[in-house]
């Protein structure tokens, strides 16, 4: 899908400078997956604190073949 972008030129170049990257596409599409995976990493985040732990459970008992 083509997207029209008006995106500082100053950025983009040292974005493509920095990264090592042979386009401004190429440096585009890793920072938006950058974000997209930070963005899921504070979802996981926000589940901290809320599952129950079962402090009697044995993992090792689990391994323990049958």
């Amino acid at each position: 899908m083509a997207t029209n972008l008006q995106i500082d030129d100053k950025l983009i170049q040292k974005a493509v400078k920095l990264g090592g990257h042979k386009t401004k596409k190429s440096a585009v599409t890793e920072a938006l997956e950058e974000y997209v995976n930070h963005l899921e990493q504070r979802k996981i985040l926000s589940l901290f604190g809320t599952v129950e732990i079962d402090s009697g459970y044995d993992y090792k008992k689990q391994r323990a073949r049958a």
